[in-house]
């Protein structure tokens, strides 16, 4: 039986891979800090331990006591317009925190390194993304993400860490924070609803990404490091075709059976066009599940519906008040770094 971390699996995706792995034989350790997720999304049969991966002495108990086989890196916070403003706290959470994964694992013979990035590390005008172009972030947490694909391959030749690097896009489903009103679109604009609140759209809606299911993604990772062709390789994955958020909003109304009501905000600086190609995935992995958008916003509205609007927290730690946008901003008394 082999012996996996799951950093993150009580929030959103990192609970779904762990369901899967669990599914597939794996004695499972899940570490969440609970910022961002729920403790009642770890699955049945994963013994849970809450603390940070900035918590070094932590992580060295814990590849200590377990000695992990693998680990699945999923613990981070993804709210790429914010990163702009949260430059320190972004590089700690999803930089540093993962250098201390690193570290642990080279110095425990972990076997493989499973890292979640992300299609930010691509930038703008490479429609679609594939994963042989020149990265180019051009926010935050882009440039986080990219770094820590970069410590994994260099570790990888000094050290022999094998790894799969994964960078998904725009994965929405049950159990995703609606309460986050950062990122995660579709969690956002159901939680609106659910508060009779109009959907908040940035700029003229016109906006393309392809939005990924959840039951599309979660399995291929957990699988992945027996995968010997995946080892030491990126993939892009997801869905492959894209929608503005205008049509991402009559979608999400009509799953909810409510009203389309769409109040349009002042444009913020973002990827225009983001979708990616999946061929390389397609060639390891075999051809994947592909939910519709329309079934996979149906499946998670009821999920929505059944537990109901979370209340939407401020991030009140701004490093950088400076051109941020007005629906984000905080009292100039709380905008300042922690």
């Amino acid at each position: 039986m082999h012996s996996s971390l799951v950093t993150g699996g009580a929030g959103f995706m990192g609970s779904h891979v762990a369901e899967s792995l669990l599914a597939r034989g794996h004695e499972l350790v899940v570490l969440d800090d609970l910022s961002g997720g729920f403790e009642d999304n770890i699955p049945q049969g994963a013994r849970f331990v809450r603390g940070s991966i900035l918590d070094r002495d932590l992580l060295e108990g814990l590849f200590d006591t377990y000695a992990f086989d693998f680990v699945y890196h999923l613990a981070a916070y993804a709210a790429e317009g914010l990163s702009h403003f949260i430059k320190r706290f972004n590089y700690e959470n999803n930089l540093i925190g993962s250098v201390n994964l690193i570290n642990a694992s080279v110095n425990h013979g972990v076997k493989c390194f499973v890292f979640t990035s992300s299609i930010a590390v691509y930038g703008s005008g490479q429609t679609p993304m594939r994963e042989e172009m020149a990265p180019a972030p051009e926010d935050s947490y882009g440039i986080a993400k990219l770094a820590v694909e970069q410590e994994l391959r260099v570790s990888h030749e000094m050290f022999g860490l094998n790894y799969v690097i994964f960078r998904p896009h725009n994965v929405y489903g049950e159990r995703q924070n609606i309460g986050d009103r950062y990122r995660n679109v579709i969690g956002i604009f159901m939680n609106q609803l659910l508060k009779s609140r109009p959907m908040t759209i940035f700029g003229d809606g016109t906006q393309r990404r392809a939005f990924t299911h959840i039951s599309d993604v979660a399995p291929a990772i957990a699988r992945s490091v027996e995968v010997s062709e995946a080892r030491n390789q990126v993939f892009n994955i997801g869905a492959d075709q894209p929608y503005t958020v205008n049509e991402l909003a009559d979608v999400v109304a009509a799953s909810m059976g409510l009203d389309r009501r769409v109040e349009h905000l002042e444009a913020r600086n973002e990827v225009k066009t983001a979708f990616s190609d999946h061929t390389k995935a397609r060639r390891v992995f075999g051809s994947p599940s592909s939910t519709s958008l329309r079934d996979g916003v149906r499946a998670m509205a009821e999920w929505v519906k059944a537990h109901g609007a979370r209340e939407s927290c401020i991030f009140k730690n701004l490093e950088i008040a400076k051109n941020i946008p007005p629906s984000w901003a905080v009292p100039t008394s709380h905008s300042r770094p922690a």
